[in-house]
């Protein structure tokens, strides 16, 4: 596999991950009570979460490899 399409599936994941987070995240928001402009807000700030912590990682694993 090469190296171009390793990162291609590798950003698909991590999309699927966060897309995953989010609907879950706003389900529990709703679940709770929540309005939907309210529960709308939690699941983006889930999805936000979970990219930046994907980008984190990665900058974390670049260091350590470089």
């Amino acid at each position: 596999m090469s190296g171009l399409a390793l990162i291609l599936l590798t950003a698909a994941v991590v999309m699927i991950l966060a897309l995953l987070a989010a609907a879950g995240a706003g389900k529990l928001a709703r679940l709770d009570g929540a309005t939907y402009p309210a529960a709308l807000t939690r699941a983006a700030a889930a999805f936000i979460a979970v990219l930046t912590l994907a980008a984190t990682c990665t900058a974390a694993l670049a260091g350590l490899l470089a």
